[in-house]
């Protein structure tokens, strides 16, 4: 699989969403009649997606909204909601931050200390309003923030950092024990990022019950330009669904498979169905709702770092309702609305009835899939243009 890019080495050759497209089978479906649910922890959730825990994307209110809809909306224990007692003028200052002070404002506005007890006031508002309350944080609290968040009522726990393995090294400080967590904690844990095949398996014999893949793909984030380090999503979650059938063969074990993040469109999402994920993680289109609390503004979770941010602020505007971007009508050409719509008939015009028969769907390596008779929308730079 392998080419070779110089003396004694050789390099493999890896595959984003702009790359490759999926080839109609010889059956089709009636749209109206796939199934396009998914299952996590034996729940079953009408819309296999989640919103990321970024501070521009989720809030209690959006989490009770993506809750009502079907979805999962996590929120972020280590962002603006557990440091501020009033988040949204905090929300609004970085909304309103001209582009070249828009980073050093994040960076000071993250110092603030986490307030412990905000932790268990975010989660006991959205459980109040109905909502199912997902939470992320990263290693390095998590062992502290469970129980809060547990206690409280958290229905599920995201532990996430820019690369996830078992085996952290560090003299440091100690290293979260990821077997003991997922074992200690009495609600289903999500473990990321990850994006290749021996490290979801190691991260598979945790006892978690997700696993999120993707290393710097998302819009705000910036991971591959300042570290260099990354894999494009096709092959990432090609790779890391083949760990997941093989824990399943080997223990009967079904642990679904997240790929989180470098979706722009409908497009992307079924793309990423077709490689193998049982559920997306999306950001940046979600950042466009009016629900969101970023104002039309999207940055990276780790574009606070004091030293060597990872991420920036992106202005991405408000186009709609969570609704319409969800289920439609949609009202722009780029395919960022009515995603459950475009997942829906993808799936009838490919012959797949649910999520795990898209698994199955034939991928070809299609270059020229985005540029393909599409001169007039580039030129006027819309639709596929833009």
């Amino acid at each position: 699989m392998a080419e070779w890019i110089g003396i004694g080495r050789r390099a493999r050759r890896c595959y984003g969403f702009d790359e490759v497209a999926l080839a109609p089978g010889r059956i089709t479906i009636n749209p109206d009649e796939v199934d396009t649910s998914w299952k996590f922890n034996g729940k079953k959730f009408s819309v296999p997606i989640i919103a990321a825990a970024m501070d521009g994307v989720v809030d209690v209110k959006f989490a009770v909204a993506m809750s009502k809809l079907g979805g999962i909306a996590a929120i972020n224990l280590d962002g603006i909601q557990t440091r501020y007692e009033n988040p949204d003028e905090v929300l609004e200052e970085i909304a309103k931050a001209t582009p070249e002070k828009a980073t050093n404002l994040i960076q000071k506005i993250y110092t603030t200390p986490i307030k412990e007890k905000l932790i268990s006031k975010r989660v006991g508002e959205i459980k109040k309003k109905g909502g199912f309350a997902a939470v992320s944080c990263i290693p390095q609290n998590a062992a502290k923030f469970a129980p809060l968040a547990v206690e409280a009522g958290a229905d599920c726990f995201i532990v996430q950092s820019t690369v996830t393995t078992t085996q952290h090294i560090s003299t440091k400080y100690k290293a979260l024990d990821l077997f003991k967590f997922c074992k200690e904690t009495k609600v289903p844990v999500i473990l990321g990022n990850c994006v290749t095949h021996n490290v979801t398996l190691e991260l598979l014999e945790t006892g978690c019950s997700g696993i999120l893949v993707g290393v710097g793909p998302g819009a705000a984030c910036t991971t591959r330009g300042v570290l260099g380090i990354g894999v494009p999503q096709v092959t990432a979650t090609v790779d890391c669904a083949q760990a997941r059938d093989f824990y399943y063969q080997k223990t009967g074990k079904y642990v679904p498979i997240i790929t989180d993040g470098g979706m722009r469109r409908g497009g992307d999402v079924c793309k990423a169905f077709a490689c193998g994920a049982d559920a997306v993680m999306i950001g940046s289109t979600f950042a466009r709702a009016e629900e969101a609390p970023g104002h039309g503004f999207h940055w990276g979770m780790a574009t606070s770092h004091g030293n060597l941010p990872r991420g920036t602020r992106i202005a991405v505007g408000v186009s709609g309702s969570l609704e319409q971007i969800l289920f439609g009508p949609a009202v722009v050409d780029d395919g960022s609305q009515n995603l459950m719509g475009a997942l829906a008939t993808s799936m009838g015009s490919l012959g797949a009835k649910t999520i795990k028969e898209m698994h199955f769907v034939e991928i070809i390596i299609a270059p020229s899939i985005q540029t393909e008779g599409k001169l007039f929308q580039a030129s006027q730079r819309v639709g596929m243009g833009k």
